[in-house]
């Protein structure tokens, strides 16, 4: 039992394949034209049957042993009859299919919908205990994962994954036509090793159109009319369809669960699937659309659509020429770039020409050009519209965008601010305060400048609330977090950003992203205190409720995903969230995100010696424009570490001191602090003061723990460390009681307490495990205990490396196989392996 295209078909026919030499194989197909004949799907097998026999089920039944007989006696095997579309079957077919079952005189697996089910008497049997009902289900998100791993050979990065089961509905038969389409139209693309999506899955793609036509040819000339109507006006009115097509057919459509009604009042109903619909739409020529649409008109009051309803209005009017009023276009714009319909958005807004109603309706072509990546051409309308729309409430939202969008072509916000004064000098009214406000304030911003920001925001919070309040308010507190993060103050940097978020609910609908601007900021300072679980509540709360933007601001959050990882000490689950981070904001970076996601790219693949990748994503990370300036020294010492574990040549940390030491770094605290861990990371304890004196200056539990490590490591004593280290563990920081273990390791190994050292490893490698990686000599390195063979060991182990058994290896040194085994467990201990695929990469050099 299954929906249309969920693979039943496909199933018993791989049946048939299967048992093709082992069983006498027959195939019935159930068909709605002869739903209404009785025995007709069994005419094959009565066609001895007289006119007045073949309507006799003792006469059919006797005739299909028969055949039964023939078949069996002349190779000797069972029968097994295969019926696709039961569903279509008669009640009489279907009466001797059970009969057949019940005599035993044949096995049968039948395929069908769910509604409308089964004939009684094929149902009854199920009832009855002599049948097994098995649902077929939609392919969930981690079945799509495992069938697009499987098809291609690459990463497929959860942008992808998500794309392709939202678009197909976990469909096999849409996901297999989709992805052709997608892969022949070169929108789903492998860059670097990375499939991505470069556009949106198409829906006039050969596989897809041949679906819908297959599909179109197997249904009744009514039901062929309705689904034109729901696919060119859904979600339309339930009852209009009632009232052109029949309730019959709306029920039948439902029952197929072609189509799919909403709970609200009045009820409307839509395809099931959008991109099927699309499809469908795709086949319908003007004039027959037009048709149509004269037939959804005569029964339908349009001027009480809204949303999507209304959006499909205006856009199936465009498709068939009418004229559309220039208010109705741009508020069908609006609505298509609130569903991130960019294409659709853009269209319908360029058709705007009143002249009051074009500055806005530029705005929102160019938040959809934005929403693209096209940063230029966004930049280049909202030249044009910005300063007639400042008396407007979207006037902040347009402002920002306008600096957002010439920062992401390349500009500097000097300048572009300079350009801003001038233009608003020259109109004859001067710059607005709120305009200068948020000029200041994103120059502040930028220079991480947490005490021009507070004194900002604190003139903000006291102003009274105007049109302007609520975009500045948050712009202003958003900042401001992240400067006091920087700062070493990321508790009061989340105090800033929550109250950032609570400027949000006026601002829903703004031709800003500002929940996004609010929420790279929130998670940054739930970050910098070490609160990785909440960082990623934020995170997946985001993408629950914003699943439309995914598109456009997908790589900023697997981004933050992999950063987050990354600060855990998760490395190669970091890498690989970043790696496609970088692909996707490659594509589209709207938050100016990719020069600091290359610098983290590069830096995780130079640490895991993945040598290749790391020097792509170094000259990734040079090449990048200049996005936002408040990561640059982040991103800087990040690079810096990346070059030093490439080249070991002592310039990367000869790079990170300097940092260390400039005024950038002075007043941010918090930055500083995490310059001097990668820096401790590369094996330099000469910085281990700096840590504790600068952990003891920033809020948050990261810096805390910091802070003990710092002090514990700098005592030397092997019990304060163990008990350090079990300390950190349980607080989750489990890459630093890893570093703690290892240091205790040492100091006991020198104090003689050889069998405490060996626990203390034990537990080190008990955080390699959960960090998800087999122990690197990354962090603290020369905490490490030195790695020392015995002979015996390592002649076992160069003859594993080579690929003997554990029995040719015994042979060859003429020792038992259980000594092999010894030795090799001895060796896994003391490497921080677990199998022999490891042994080579971990071996002493």
């Amino acid at each position: 039992m299954a929906g249309p295209g969920i693979g039943k078909s496909s199933l018993t026919e791989t049946v048939a394949e299967r048992f093709a030499g082992e069983l006498n194989i027959l195939q019935v197909h159930g068909s709605s034209a002869l739903a209404a004949v009785p025995f007709g799907v069994l005419t094959p097998y009565t066609t001895d049957l007289t006119a007045e026999e073949s309507v006799s089920p003792v006469a059919v039944l006797r005739s299909m042993w028969t055949y039964f007989e023939k078949l069996k006696a002349g190779n000797g095997n069972p029968v097994l009859l295969l019926v696709d579309d039961a569903h279509h079957l008669d009640e009489a077919s279907a009466g001797v299919l059970a009969d057949l079952i019940s005599a035993g005189w044949a096995t049968v697996v039948a395929a069908a919908r769910p509604r409308p089910g089964l004939p009684q008497p094929l149902d009854q049997l199920w009832y009855d205990g002599l049948a097994e009902r098995v649902d077929l289900r939609p392919l969930n998100r981690e079945q799509i994962e495992e069938v697009l791993e499987h098809l291609l050979s690459g990463t497929v990065p959860a942008a992808t994954i998500d794309a392709a089961w939202s678009a197909s509905g976990g469909n096999p038969r849409l996901l297999d036509a989709l992805l052709h389409d997608a892969a022949e139209a070169g929108i789903l693309s492998k860059r670097n090793g990375i499939w991505v999506l470069l556009g949106s899955l198409p829906s006039d793609g050969a596989r897809l159109t041949a679906v819908v036509a297959k599909d179109h040819l197997r249904r009744r000339p009514e039901e062929q009319e309705a689904l034109k109507l729901i696919a060119l006006a859904g979600p339309v009115g339930r009852k209009v369809i009632e009232d052109i097509c029949g309730a019959p057919v709306v029920r039948s459509l439902l029952d197929q669960q072609m189509v799919v009604e909403t709970s609200g009042v009045p009820a409307e109903l839509s395809l099931w699937n959008g991109l099927f619909a699309e499809a469908i739409r795709n086949t319908i020529s003007v004039s027959r659309s037009l048709q149509l649409q004269e037939k959804i008109r005569a029964h339908q009051d349009g001027t009480l659509l809204r949303g999507e309803g209304r959006l499909r209005s205006v856009e199936w009017a465009l498709e068939c020429g009418l004229r559309v009023p220039d208010a109705d276009l741009l508020e069908s714009a609006v609505e298509a770039l609130s569903r991130y319909r960019n294409p659709s958005a853009r269209s319908i807004a360029a058709r705007v020409h009143a002249p009051d109603l074009l500055p806005l309706a530029q705005a929102v072509q160019a938040r959809a050009l934005y929403n693209e990546g096209a940063y230029a051409d966004a930049a280049a309308l909202l030249d044009e519209c910005w300063l007639p729309l400042t008396d407007l409430p979207q006037g902040p939202a347009v402002l920002l965008l306008r600096v957002s969008a010439h920062q992401a072509a390349g500009h500097q916000l000097t300048a572009i601010a300079e350009d801003v004064r001038e233009q608003a000098g020259s109109s004859g009214e001067g710059i607005r305060a709120w305009q200068e406000d948020i000029l200041q304030l994103l120059k502040a911003g930028s220079e991480v400048d947490h005490r021009a920001l507070a004194a900002a925001v604190e003139t903000i919070r006291h102003r009274p609330l105007d049109d302007g309040h609520q975009p500045v308010a948050a712009v202003a507190e958003a900042l401001l977090a992240h400067a006091l993060t920087a700062a070493g103050r990321p508790a009061d940097g989340l105090d800033a950003a929550l109250l950032a978020a609570s400027e949000l609910p006026p601002l829903d609908g703004s031709l800003f992203f500002f929940p996004e601007f609010v929420l790279g900021r929130l998670v940054a300072s739930y970050l910098a205190m070490g609160e990785w679980e909440s960082a990623e509540r934020e995170l997946n709360s985001y993408a629950a409720h914003h699943a439309a933007g995914a598109g456009t601001f997908d790589g900023g959050l697997q981004l933050l995903r992999g950063y987050s990882l990354l600060r855990q000490g998760r490395m190669e689950r970091a890498y690989q969230l970043l790696l496609p981070a970088v692909e996707a904001l490659r594509l589209n970076d709207p938050l100016h995100l990719f020069r600091f996601g290359s610098s983290l790219g590069f830096y995780v693949a130079a640490r895991l010696g993945d040598a290749a990748q790391a020097k792509r994503l170094e000259q990734d990370y040079k090449d990048a424009v200049a996005g936002g300036p408040q990561h640059d020294l982040l991103a800087g010492a990040y690079a810096a570490a990346a070059g030093e574990y490439l080249a070991h040549d002592g310039k990367g940390l000869a790079s990170l001191h300097t940092m260390m030491t400039a005024a950038e770094a002075a007043g941010r605290t918090g930055h500083l602090l995490e310059l001097l861990a990668v820096c401790w990371d590369l094996g330099d304890p000469s910085v281990i003061p700096m840590v504790k004196d600068t952990a003891g200056a920033v809020q948050g539990r990261w810096a805390a723990a910091m802070l003990t490590l710092a002090t514990s490591w700098e005592a030397a004593d092997g019990d304060a460390l163990m008990a350090t280290a079990a300390s950190l563990e349980e607080s989750g920081f489990v890459n630093l009681a890893r570093e703690a273990y290892a240091r205790a390791s040492t100091v006991l190994e020198q104090a003689g307490e050889r069998r405490r050292s060996r626990q203390a490893v034990a537990q080190r490698e008990k955080c390699d495990h959960e960090l998800g990686e087999r122990f690197r000599e990354g962090r603290f390195i020369a905490a490490a205990p030195a790695v020392h063979l015995t002979r015996r060991e390592q002649d076992i182990v160069e003859l594993a490396v080579q690929g003997l058994t554990d029995r040719e290896i015994a042979q060859r040194l003429m020792v038992s196989v259980r000594t092999v085994e010894g030795h090799l467990y001895r060796t896994y201990v003391k490497l921080g392996v677990r199998s022999r695929d490891e042994l080579e990469s971990a071996l002493p050099k």
